[in-house]
């Protein structure tokens, strides 16, 4: 089958957050500051994980790579928002949209997968302790990062080409900041039933895998723990898995309140605006939820500034 874009649209005129010329600035230095806080942050976690010793075991490495998803992630569609804040002039071309559609779902369900790695992790670490040195090897945690970079490089392209195959005529009006899928399908003029086939196939695939597997892990890991004797013993398991819980609610939730809801134009509008807490806060939030609820991450953090001014 040939996937050549027979396109006559060139580019595309992005609405954006907000019509209203009073408020492109301030939310251009707002997303300014919450790109920049994301930006550090997550290289911070990075740095400390790279250059400590004792952070070199697989939660650590989970979270590098999360940090390094976030990063990527947010740097696929805040640039091209901030420049338009100040352009007023929100136009993106064809193939920059099709990238914007393919790095967006490859990052966002790789982190999918990476959180899921993390719950499996967690779950053994307090579940079997005992082995968790053992199943955790190197080798294992290399596997479990190539899958979740595969299974999202694998959604990226499926979309993708099935963007690719559509034909958009007249209308080039995307309502959102970014090139988004539900608001692309909107624009299309011929029919869109493959699209929205595989996004229901890999949808699925996608809620349904990540979703049970972190149910079951902490509903193994609460057993654990209301086993423990010493209120003190509960309350040490609770806190190694505690931060990761509130990541994962916070990306599950957030996404949920975006993508299932009906694709009509009021929807679309609220959605628009719910993405920016999925697409901007969330990254900001990951590498405050673990540095400042994590005690060996400002233990490192300490050891490399005290290392520093010696």
């Amino acid at each position: 089958m040939d996937f050549v874009n027979i396109s006559l649209v060139t580019e595309f005129f992005l609405v954006g957050l907000t019509d209203q010329p009073e408020l492109q600035m301030p939310l251009f230095f707002l997303f300014l500051a919450v790109y920049l806080i994301t930006a550090l942050g997550n290289l911070c976690l990075i740095i400390l994980t790279v250059l400590n010793s004792n952070l070199h075991t697989p939660m650590y490495f989970f979270l590098f790579n999360l940090s390094f998803i976030d990063i990527c992630y947010c740097s696929v569609f805040t640039p091209q928002m901030l420049m338009n804040f100040i352009l007023r002039e929100n136009i993106i071309s064809y193939m920059e949209c099709m990238a914007q559609v393919f790095f967006f779902c490859f990052f966002v369900v790789s982190e999918c997968y990476v959180l899921t790695s993390m719950a499996y992790d967690r779950y053994m670490a307090i579940y079997n302790p005992l082995l968790y040195n053992v199943v955790m090897s190197p080798n294992l945690c290399l596997n479990l990062m190539f899958g979740s970079y595969f299974i999202g490089f694998s959604n990226a392209v499926a979309h993708t080409v099935c963007m690719l195959r559509l034909t958009f005529c007249d209308t080039n009006i995307i309502n959102h900041y970014f090139c988004d899928i539900p608001p692309l399908l909107q624009l299309s003029c011929t029919s869109t039933y493959v699209n929205k086939l595989v996004i229901f196939v890999f949808a699925s695939i996608n809620i349904i895998v990540p979703t049970s597997t972190i149910l079951v892990s902490y509903g193994f890991i609460l057993s654990s723990i209301f086993h423990i004797s010493s209120s003190e013993g509960r309350s040490k398991a609770f806190s190694t898995c505690s931060s990761h819980i509130i990541a994962v609610s916070l990306f599950f939730g957030s996404g949920a309140l975006v993508y299932f809801k009906p694709s009509s134009a009021v929807y679309m509008n609220e959605g628009k605006i719910s993405s920016v807490f999925y697409t901007n806060v969330v990254p900001m939030l990951n590498p405050l939820i673990y540095s400042l609820r994590n005690k060996d991450i400002k233990v490192a953090l300490m050891k490399s500034l005290n290392s520093r001014n010696l």
